[in-house]
């Protein structure tokens, strides 16, 4: 696989191509390695998917409680409780 020289904009711009649309898994894998390759963060963007299993969540696919401060997104695929805080 050849590497690809790719300016932080670039990066950037891929990044919101891809989760435009619907991802899989390889290609949310493959968007993580980019943006770290730049130390790109990836903002609210992480939590459109498992932590683990990185796959995307929908409705199908994810269980969404809220639970004392805390939004628990169950992942339906691995089972991994993804825990994000609420802002005040």
């Amino acid at each position: 696989m050849k590497k690809q020289n790719l300016s932080r904009e670039e990066i950037q711009e891929k990044i919101k191509d891809v989760f435009s649309n619907f991802p899989n898994e390889k290609e949310i894998k493959n968007i993580k390695k980019l943006a770290m390759s730049k130390n790109i963060k990836l903002g609210d963007y992480k939590k459109k998917f498992c932590k683990k299993c990185c796959s995307f969540f929908n409705a199908v696919n994810s269980e969404i409680r809220i639970k004392k401060g805390f939004r628990v997104i169950q992942c339906k695929e691995c089972g991994y409780r993804n825990r994000y805080k609420l802002k005040e």
